[in-house]
């Protein structure tokens, strides 16, 4: 069965509460200092990536709708192809700074 472009946008939407909820009221240092802290984050952005990926090809106006749409689905690529350079800083910064905007986005297309 194929995905709805809206069930992967919803699928995000998912991915981006459960990273809220894991580390609130956490502070840096305890995302340095749990790797299964840091695994269940980056698996969620990988989530996330994936599905926008998916759902920018049902819908290319995404393109437009997302700020940096393609470096979030560039973000999973570095995730899972380049494990071995992935800063845990850049990651913590990204969850901070980026995810809500995704978040306020993806909830303004959903509730069009």
């Amino acid at each position: 069965m194929q995905h709805s472009a809206k069930t992967r946008l919803h699928d995000i939407l998912q991915a981006a509460t459960h990273i809220q909820s894991y580390v609130q009221d956490k502070s840096l240092q305890d995302y340095l200092q749990s790797r299964m802290l840091r695994a269940a984050v980056e698996r969620e952005f990988e989530i996330i990536g994936e599905a926008l990926n998916h759902a920018l090809r049902q819908m290319p106006e995404l393109e437009h709708r997302i700020p940096d749409v393609r470096k979030i689905i560039g973000f999973r690529n570095l995730l899972i192809h380049g494990y071995a350079v992935v800063e845990d800083e850049q990651v913590w910064h990204t969850l901070h700074k980026s995810l809500p905007t995704l978040i306020r986005d993806i909830q303004a297309i959903i509730h069009e």
